[in-house]
């Protein structure tokens, strides 16, 4: 799947009710079920605070498009990384390992968004210094719930590292 790119409205600093400025984050989605990209897309657009979403579709090219390979060349860094478990070619646990053990790359949050509610799943994406684990609800509404959720806390909440740093 190539990559995405989608934005929405910025939420200025005094609509949040927030002191610091607030700016459009970069979000990589890393995810191979088209159906689970569609919403997430559809979710960020309904979101008041601007973003771009890039896509990869399996952890391979994940990780081309975090070291600007294979047609990633100048893209910009991410601010967050959604990462589902289930990829073919490389799946996210070593996705994840890669991301955290690369001194550039390891400061990028991940959330895992995955269909597992295994504990084994779970222990092992903190022991990979996962950020968070979500497991994907079922429904539309609930899914686009979360990623509100998600894209709120990442962007109005949370403080990101900059990209530069």
């Amino acid at each position: 799947m190539s990559s995405n790119e989608i934005g929405s409205k910025a939420l200025t600093a005094s609509e949040a009710g927030d002191i610091h400025e607030v700016r459009p984050i970069e979000i990589l989605l890393v995810e191979d079920n088209p159906g689970d990209v569609r919403m997430a897309v559809e979710a960020l657009k309904d979101c008041r605070v601007s973003n771009r979403l890039g896509v990869g579709g399996d952890g391979v090219e994940a990780l081309s498009f975090l070291n600007g390979q294979d047609g990633y060349v100048g893209r910009p860094r991410p601010d967050l990384i959604l990462l589902d478990l289930n990829l073919p070619r490389k799946d996210g646990h070593e996705v994840l390992a890669e991301i955290k053990a690369d001194p550039e790359l390891r400061r990028i949050p991940v959330v895992v968004l995955t269909t597992s509610e295994s504990e084994r799943d779970v222990y092992k994406a903190y022991d990979l210094n996962a950020n968070c684990y979500i497991t994907k609800p079922g429904g539309l509404e609930q899914f686009v719930t979360v990623m509100k959720s998600i894209q709120y806390f990442w962007s109005m909440i949370a403080q990101l590292p900059s990209a530069a740093a």
